[in-house]
């Protein structure tokens, strides 16, 4: 079985806040870093 690269560009700490009625607490916002390098996103 081959392995494929799959590329993920995430941008839940730039554009979430963005979206009407959304404020991350600052230990949110290190919570889903800590999550997204975890996962190996980049």
């Amino acid at each position: 079985m081959s392995r494929r690269r799959i590329q993920v560009f995430d941008t839940t700490l730039r554009d979430g806040e963005q979206s009407p009625g959304i404020a991350l607490q600052p230990h949110e916002k290190a919570e889903v870093a800590m999550q997204l390098e975890r996962l190996g996103v980049d």
